[in-house]
């Protein structure tokens, strides 16, 4: 690590007495002031410590980034897209737009429109869309300033002139049409103001809006109103008589299902699966039965089928669990479509409807699908794939010939065989194997000496697998090595690899991330002095640890919208959802290995930390900004000698829709502080 001391003062944070008693063990907060983003002291210690991270981060190093990122993010992106009706419907970005457009387009050889422009919007994010079955109407949510809340528009795809109807108080959105197009089935939160403040965060519920209607009259469809962290998806199958209601814990996977039968009069929604002992995702129905994914009795996955008309026989398997993790499935031409995780990159096996074996389908190399779409009647699929140097490709599938062909242009501004990829396994601290993914230019000396931008994720069951970052290529281009690292915790290998980095097993986690440094210095790819960590949300939590565990393996550390208290976390926005998956410090067992490893409370005065650079958003409405803040005043309290520096952007939220050009000059930021500390620059 290199060190160096500090040439400035950061400002002044004030340090109250502020202290709570966890079961008989008091626990300072005394920057709990910072969590009220509101409050002229806040606003004004963020003033000045944005100030101060401009003074070190301008200049002719961040200049260039800019000029570079800028060149690297200009290239066409297109969606994966799928057919409603004569109408094919993509996202599509030509480059620099700040959003992707909604495009239609007649036939797949017609002339494509915008549909929904949100560039045109202002601080506006095109963040859910469903067509209708006929392509005539499209249900679109837009969030502003980086928000999860949505509001619901209708936009007729003919005129592309939108119906009066709007629906308010939108997260996460979940959208079905009736097969008719005269409503849908969408999921909400409460108003605020009608329940107590914060829990219009929770108390989700299932609704029905006929168009035309005002949001007052929609019908409530489903609710759990004893469980303030339940929340909903909706499914409509594509013969239009079974709405399918996924119950979820919050973030967890594991899930209840239940049924509307839309022959019978009324919405009475049916218990199919109940008392979230697996994770069920359901897929489509074809034959007068139901299938679904499910991981009872079946950590990797696998599918089955009921029969609604008989709920009280057992679910019947279709495909067995294999040796891979079993991630999408859809019912396309009659054909079961799964998309498998072979060693954390994607695969795409076909099997008929009784499970038999029906062929594959050959990607192009070491990647990740980015999306399947098609219908149970259609004669083709489409199928987005990338890798780590190749973005997003979108492919068309024929079943009839069994052809996948390129659909679309692929946009190549970097050439792939420049770079290679290839996935290593190390074992962590008890022994355990773990999969990490390396790329780095073609002819790359292990010399000891690479700069290693090392990632990580390893929480709720999310995978980390092959994706196109432009901005990676700033230090692939200058000799790095980009690290991508499959810990437990993530989904890569299954539940048992979720569970064995949930509650009380976190420490795996960090002990895994530890030992991918470990193994890049033994293996003489890089050193202490040239490795940084990076990781956002669960990640930031993720780099935020092993940096006050490990700080000798480390030169410096990207911490982005970090959960960084893990006592108070479950107090603000969401958190309460994340308690599935970390525990809760109101449990007196739960509250003894959250405060072990909670990076705010592990910080040590005097500790010799690497730099750092925190980024969050007074915005996010998802991972409580005020974590960041008390996080990063903690460490320069401290008093280490190597900076600790936050970022607080405005008017963008944790990331989703993230307008281009916010992304080029944060992307800026964090490679010119790494560029520094790196010594690249």
């Amino acid at each position: 690590m290199i060190s160096s001391s500090l040439s400035f003062r950061y400002p002044p944070a004030r340090r109250s007495n502020t202290a709570d008693d966890y079961h008989g063990v008091r626990v300072e907060d005394p920057y709990r002031w910072l969590e009220d983003a509101d409050d002229p002291e806040t606003v004004a210690w963020v003033e000045a410590q944005n100030a101060l991270t401009r003074s070190q981060l301008e200049g002719a190093l961040r200049d260039a980034l800019v000029k570079r990122l800028t060149t690297l993010y200009n290239f066409p992106r297109t969606g994966v897209p799928f057919r409603r009706g004569r109408n094919y419907f993509f996202m599509h970005n030509s480059g620099l737009q700040d959003q992707p457009i909604l495009y239609v387009q007649p036939g797949r050889d017609g002339e494509r429109r915008a549909l929904i422009d949100p560039n045109t919007m202002s601080t506006v994010a095109l963040t859910a869309i469903e067509v209708n079955a006929d392509g005539t109407l499209a249900a679109y949510g837009l969030s502003e300033s980086g928000s999860d809340r949505q509001d619901i528009f209708v936009r007729e795809v003919d005129t592309g002139i939108d119906r009066p109807d709007r629906l308010q108080w939108v997260k996460f959105a979940s959208i079905a049409w009736v097969d008719d197009g005269s409503g849908f089935f969408y999921t909400r939160f409460p108003e605020p103001g009608t329940v107590a403040a914060g829990d219009e965060h929770y108390f989700n519920k299932v609704c029905y809006h006929r168009l035309g209607d005002s949001q007052d009259a929609d019908l409530l469809v489903f609710e759990k109103p004893d469980e303030r962290e339940t929340v909903f998806g909706v499914e409509i199958s594509d013969d239009d008589r079974w709405v399918v209601i996924t119950a979820f814990q919050g973030s967890s996977d594991r899930s209840e299902i239940y049924l509307i039968d839309r022959q019978k009069p009324g919405f009475t929604p049916i218990p199919v699966f109940t008392g979230f002992d697996a994770a069920y995702t359901f897929v489509e129905a074809a034959d007068s039965r139901l299938f679904f994914i499910t991981d009872f009795g079946a950590p990797r996955g696998r599918i089955v089928w009921i029969d609604p008309s008989n709920l009280r026989a057992s679910p019947v398997t279709v495909v067995e669990e294999s040796a891979d993790k079993l991630s999408i499935a859809v019912i396309a031409s009659g054909t079961l479509v799964t998309s498998y995780l072979h060693n954390a990159s994607g695969s795409v096996r076909l099997f008929d409807l009784s499970g038999e074996p029906a062929g594959a389908v050959e990607l192009p190399s070491i990647g990740s699908l980015t999306g399947i779409e098609g219908t149970p009647s259609d004669a083709e699929m489409f199928l987005g794939f990338t890798s780590f140097v190749q973005p997003s490709t979108n492919y068309r599938y024929d079943f009839a010939t069994n052809r996948l062909d390129q659909f679309g242009p692929r946009a190549l501004h970097l050439d792939p065989l420049e770079y290679e990829t290839t996935q290593v396994w190390y074992p962590s601290k008890d022994g355990t194997k773990v999969s990490m993914f390396l790329v780095y230019r073609k002819g790359l000396q292990r010399d000891g000496n690479r700069p290693v931008l090392l990632t990580g994720y390893g929480g709720f069951n999310i995978s980390l697998t092959p994706a196109f970052d432009p901005a990676n290529f700033v230090l692939l281009d200058a000799g790095g090595i980009i690290a991508v690292a499959n810990l437990r915790g993530g989904g890569e290998y299954g539940e048992e690899w979720h569970a064995a980095g949930m509650f009380e097993r976190k420490q795996n986690v960090f002990d895994d991330f530890i030992a991918a440094a470990e193994w890049l210095i033994a293996n003489r790819y890089s050193n202490p002095e040239r490795i940084a960590i990076e990781g956002g949300s669960n990640g930031g939590l993720l780099v935020a640890a092993v940096m006050l565990q490990r700080p000798d393996l480390l030169a410096a550390v990207v911490c982005r919208v970090p959960v960084a208290d893990m006592l108070r976390y479950h107090r603000f926005t969401v958190g309460r959802f994340w308690m599935s998956e970390y525990g809760s410090a109101d449990d007196p067992l739960q509250f003894r290995y959250l405060h072990q490893y909670s990076p705010l409370h592990n910080v040590r005065d005097g500790a010799s930390y690497p730099p750092i650079l925190i980024t969050t958003a007074d915005t996010d409405d998802r991972v409580s900004p005020g974590m960041a803040k008390k996080f990063a005043a903690r460490l320069q309290a401290a008093g280490h000698d190597a900076p600790t520096l936050i970022r607080v952007e405005t008017k963008a939220g944790h990331g989703a829709g993230k307008p281009v050009s916010k992304m080029i000059e944060e992307d800026a930021d964090i490679f010119a502080f790494l560029f520094k500390h790196l010594d690249l620059g």
